[in-house]
C-alpha cells in the first residue's frame, strides 16, 4: 500500500529491485574493478588484466547489491504491513534490519554496528529525497494571478454615451450586437426626405379610370 506510485507495489518491487540492484552493482563493479585491475597489472598487460578483473569481480559485486536490495525491500514491505502506514521511518528501519541480517555471522555486536550504519545511511537518503521533493514541489506552485486594469472606453462608446437619447444609437433587431448611427447623418437623411417633392398622383385612364379613386 505504498503512496509512491512510481514504484511497483509489494511484493513485486522486491523482484524488480533485485534486478535493478544487480545491474547497478555490475556496472559499478565493472568500473571499479576495471580501473583497479588496470592499475595492478604489469606494463604491457594492463588491458588484459583489467578485463580479467572485471570478469572475476564484477558479478560478485552485482550479486552483493542484489542481495542487499532484495533484503531491504522485503523488510520495507514487512514493516509497512506491520505498521499499516507508509512514511520515512519504514526505509530507515528496513535499512537497519538489512544491515543486521547481513552481519549475522559477525555476532550480536557486529549486527548492532551494521544496523546503526544501515539506519544512518537510509536516513540520509530519506532526508535528501525529502529536500529534493520539497524543492521540486515549490517550483511548480502557481504564481499569483496578475490583475489587469480595465480596458479604456473606445471612441464609438464615447460617442454613444455623449449622444442624446433617441437620436444617437439603436439596437439591431436581428442580432445581439448594438448598431451605432451618427446623429448628424440621421439629421441629414431627414432633411433630404423633407426636401424631396411629393409624387404626383397617378393619372390613369381607360380601364383604371374611376376604379381606384383616380380622376382626370
Amino acid at each position: 500500500h505504498s503512496n509512491d506510485h512510481t514504484r511497483d507495489p509489494c511484493p513485486y518491487n522486491i523482484v524488480s529491485d533485485v534486478g535493478i540492484g544487480f545491474a547497478m552493482g555490475s556496472i559499478g563493479g565493472s568500473l571499479w574493478h576495471g580501473v583497479k585491475g588496470y592499475m595492478n597489472a604489469p606494463r604491457g598487460e594492463r588491458f588484459v588484466g583489467s578485463i580479467a578483473s572485471i570478469k572475476a569481480r564484477a558479478p560478485i559485486t552485482g550479486g552483493n547489491f542484489a542481495v542487499w536490495s532484495g533484503l531491504f525491500n522485503a523488510n520495507d514491505c514487512l514493516i509497512a504491513d506491520l505498521r499499516g502506514k507508509e512514511d520515512g521511518w519504514n526505509p530507515i528501519m528496513a535499512g537497519a534490519a538489512t544491515g543486521a541480517i547481513l552481519a549475522a555471522r559477525s555476532g550480536p555486536k557486529g549486527m548492532m554496528i551494521s544496523a546503526v550504519f544501515g539506519g544512518i545511511i537510509l536516513a540520509a537518503f530519506e532526508g535528501i529525497g525529502a529536500v529534493m521533493s520539497k524543492m521540486g514541489g515549490s517550483a511548480h506552485i502557481d504564481p499569483k494571478p496578475i490583475e489587469l486594469p480595465p480596458a479604456p472606453a473606445s471612441e464609438d462608446t464615447k460617442k454613444v454615451s455623449a449622444a442624446p437619447s433617441g437620436s444617437g444609437s439603436a439596437l439591431s433587431q436581428s442580432g445581439s450586437e448594438p448598431v451605432f448611427q451618427d446623429p448628424f447623418q440621421e439629421q441629414q437623411q431627414q432633411q433630404q426626405q423633407q426636401q424631396q417633392p411629393a409624387a404626383a398622383p397617378f393619372q390613369g385612364g381607360g380601364f383604371f379610370k374611376g376604379r381606384f379613386g383616380v380622376t382626370q
